[in-house]
């Protein structure tokens, strides 16, 4: 196998098995890439995935928003959600129930530096937004109570 051949090995191994969604997504918001964790985390196998919009996973009421952003993104090639910044969005799953999600996005381009599409390494915060929630409600309450006895 050659370094080239082994890097590649590599890298779709790590893509195939990586917990985390990974996605990617033409210029046109076509689902071109979707890995297994991507299909745990929204309930859609490869195949019901790959060449559907990406309206699968964004709940309708986000998705002029989404495609405003989407559409900036790929007339600029610039995003703010590369670095330390993630995107904090809902999301929906195939049997309709919601999830939370924070991701990077990466703008792909081809050789001659033209938008391809978007990559994203999706992570579901769900459980996490939760407890925070919780612990929210709980610290209000206690506030409450203290300003009140």
């Amino acid at each position: 196998m050659t370094t080239t051949d082994t890097h590649a090995w590599l890298c779709q191994q790590i893509v195939d098995h990586v917990q985390d969604a990974v996605i990617f997504a033409d210029r046109d918001g076509i689902i071109r890439l979707w890995n297994a964790g991507a299909e745990a985390m929204f309930g859609y196998t490869a195949a019901e995935a790959l060449g559907r919009s990406l309206d699968l996973i964004i709940p309708e009421r986000q998705r002029e928003r989404h495609w405003e952003g989407y559409r900036r993104v790929m007339a600029t090639g610039v995003t703010k959600y590369t670095g330390d910044q993630m995107l904090a969005v809902p999301g929906v799953r195939k049997d309709g129930s919601r999830i939370s999600l924070e991701f990077r996005i990466v703008p792909v381009r081809d050789a001659t530096g033209a938008m391809l599409g978007i990559g994203a390494v999706m992570r579901d915060v769900t459980a996490r937004w939760q407890r925070e929630r919780e612990l929210r409600e709980r610290l209000a309450a206690l506030e409450a109570k203290a300003a009140g006895g």
